[in-house]
């Protein structure tokens, strides 16, 4: 089973990366601070290399804080991975940012609930996944609104130039952001693929081993050096017309929130934080700016992942464990 599992896993990954290269080079696009290709390649490299530099505390909470380790097997692993995946492509299609953070909590749930019932729940693990996962938003939200705030009180008496500097600091923000979201995201992969090994007896303890992070990072990296353009259309212009102050204030918000999460070990949906952000950002310079019902859209699919991708992963399991 670890071949499947492990393909699944990297697929999954490839998918977060190209459906979350989005929240990544948007903005920087849409300010038309780099070109579109350069954008998706930095992001790529800067995605590769957060791991490598800030650790792997989320992969641990993913893999080994959620449910009981009598609970995970390579079949529920497996039909958690296979649910994701198709939410993934069924939201990248209908061009609806949506989270691969959520949909992978929600599989595993749904999957490791048909296998075992309620009682394979780590309530703790579970409530670090969601208060992260939950509040993250908001945090985003409240900071895109300060560092905007602040950028137009510093800026209040600069000349029409200033959007150069603006500009090229964005380079700067965009490997910001592309580092945080390769620490945060790429570990779950991490996690679930060394729980894999775990399992199946390869290795005795839950150490993710270097092989998997770069197996990880390099699989997210390359998704994101794709890019996802139905849902960088949707971040970069339906929300409000963004300029590059919007952009670099948006970055380095949405980069803070990721990268401290990531270092506290909880998983986060960049997601969620990027188009949060992106809104605190344009509420801050006036409120009826924002697009907000482009919010509906994007608070349906939040609240729908986890319970759907559940349902759809208890059904994968049962087909795995009971047909096959």
């Amino acid at each position: 089973m670890l071949p499947y599992l492990l393909g699944l896993a990297l697929l999954f990954d490839f998918l977060n990366g190209f459906h979350d290269s989005s929240n990544i080079v948007a903005t920087v696009i849409s300010s038309r601070a780099l070109p579109p290709r350069l954008a998706l390649v930095m992001a790529a490299l800067a995605e590769f290399s957060g791991p490598f530099i800030f650790g792997v505390a989320v992969a641990k909470t993913v893999g080994d804080g959620l449910l009981t380790r009598s609970a995970l097997t390579s079949d529920v692993i497996i039909a958690a991975l296979a649910a994701s995946v198709l939410w993934n492509l069924l939201t990248w299609w209908i061009g609806i940012p949506s989270s691969s953070s959520h949909a992978l909590v929600g599989g595993l749930l749904g999957a490791a609930i048909m296998a075992q019932g309620w009682a394979v729940i780590q309530m703790e693990g579970l409530m670090t996944i969601l208060i992260a996962l939950l509040t993250s938003p908001l945090f985003g939200l409240a900071m895109g609104f300060l560092v905007m705030k602040g950028t137009l009180l510093l800026s209040r008496n600069a000349s029409p130039k200033i959007n150069t500097l603006f500009k090229r600091l964005q380079v700067v923000t965009l490997l910001g952001l592309g580092l945080s979201h390769g620490t945060n995201d790429a570990q779950k992969t991490m996690g679930v693929i060394t729980l894999g090994l775990l399992l199946e007896g390869y290795i005795t303890d839950f150490t993710v081993p270097t092989w998997v992070i770069a197996a990880s990072a390099g699989a997210i990296a390359l998704g994101t050096s794709f890019g996802g353009w139905r849902l960088i259309r949707t971040l970069g212009g339906r929300i409000y017309r963004i300029r590059p102050v919007h952009a670099l204030t948006s970055q380095a918000a949405g980069a803070a929130v990721i990268l401290g999460a990531a270092l506290l070990g909880g998983p986060v949906s960049t997601t969620q934080v990027m188009s949060s952000s992106i809104m605190g950002v344009g509420a801050a310079e006036r409120m009826n700016k924002v697009r907000w019902g482009i919010l509906k859209d994007m608070l349906t699919a939040w609240l729908l992942t986890i319970p759907l991708v559940g349902v759809c992963a208890a059904l994968g399991y049962w087909l795995i464990h009971f047909v096959f």
